[in-house]
């Protein structure tokens, strides 16, 4: 009695057979439920995000005014790379679609190349967001930290922004940067920057024209606030620190945690294309050499096809999130 009731719950388990849930393999149920799980996993740091970015409305950094760089290029062109990006990226998916298509048809030249051109588009994808960071990190203008850690912006006449070196004089001191053996040897610090506070405030006095700029935002004509001269003084009397470009302890463009969310948010999905492009190496040299071809299948271009599709979708609330909206 045992043995038969053993072999009849054996005959019945799924192997990935024949008897296939909702007509899929066990290998692509799998690549479901991991695509499933890790949704999950997006959805709970972009609503960590959200909220954090609804506590800190009235002085959260604006996109248009963070992300405005080209390669190569100089000027101010906001969301045009992160539209570039976000295009190859979108364009890498119909690339993929179509490889799973000439793999339904066993074409394997076709499965090849569009798999290489998928390959050549996520490597664009990171390679842009690589360099975005890189600017991110590096800075634009530069401003000025308070002793409360809020961070102050210049302005020209017309409200545009300019940079610390542009207005700044240069005093006659010299100043050594802190190293292990004349300090506290735990204590660490970054480059020197190109000026220092006093520098800062000796320009600003000597340039009439120019207004700080705070974090706080204009809700009406979204921009950020623009202080008289006598309000900027007051404010620029409790400065403290030069601060050039972004990291997870300081922000030029204003609060830190936007930095800290755009570091991780964006460096987690940026893993994942990476990944992605790895997987999509290993199974472009399968078609190469025949493997699918000679297995009569092309279901591993499939199953990564998925998570390439899940990956892109993915961005777009990222780039939702962080940039539009």
């Amino acid at each position: 009695m045992e043995a038969t009731t053993a072999t009849t719950i054996e005959g019945t388990t799924w192997k990935g057979g024949n008897d296939k849930p909702l007509g899929a393999s066990y290998g692509k149920m799998m690549m479901w439920f991991f695509i499933l799980s890790d949704a999950l996993t997006f959805s709970g740091f972009l609503a960590a995000y959200g909220l954090t970015r609804f506590k800190f409305i009235d002085t959260w950094p604006i996109a248009d005014k963070v992300f405005t760089h080209i390669p190569f290029i100089h000027g101010n062109f906001p969301m045009i790379y992160v539209a570039f990006m976000t295009f190859v990226l979108i364009f890498s998916s119909v690339t993929m679609v179509l490889a799973v298509d000439a793999g339904h048809q066993m074409k394997k030249n076709k499965v090849a190349w569009y798999m290489l051109a998928t390959i050549i588009g996520g490597i664009i994808f990171v390679g842009s967001q690589a360099w975005e960071w890189k600017t991110f990190i590096k800075g634009s203008y530069g401003a000025v930290q308070m002793n409360d850690g809020k961070i102050l912006q210049f302005v020209d006449a017309t409200g545009h922004q300019v940079t610390l070196e542009s207005f700044a004089k240069a005093g006659h001191h010299e100043r050594a940067q802190h190293q292990a053996k004349n300090g506290v040897w735990f204590v660490k610090e970054a480059a020197l920057p190109a000026v220092t506070v006093s520098d800062v405030l000796a320009g600003f006095k000597a340039n009439p024209a120019l207004r700080v700029q705070t974090e706080k935002i204009d809700a009406a004509a979204k921009e950020k606030e623009i202080l008289s001269r006598e309000e900027s003084l007051k404010y620029l009397a409790h400065s403290k620190a030069i601060v050039k470009g972004a990291n997870l302890e300081v922000n030029e463009y204003g609060k830190t945690l936007f930095a800290d969310y755009f570091f991780f948010i964006t460096g987690f999905h940026g893993f994942h294309v990476f990944s992605g492009i790895v997987f999509n190496i290993i199974i472009f040299f399968n078609v190469i050499i025949g493997t699918y071809e000679k297995r009569g299948s092309y279901e591993m271009v499939e199953k990564v096809g998925l998570y390439w599709h899940f990956v892109d979708l993915v961005w777009v609330f990222v780039f939702t999130f962080f940039y539009l909206v």
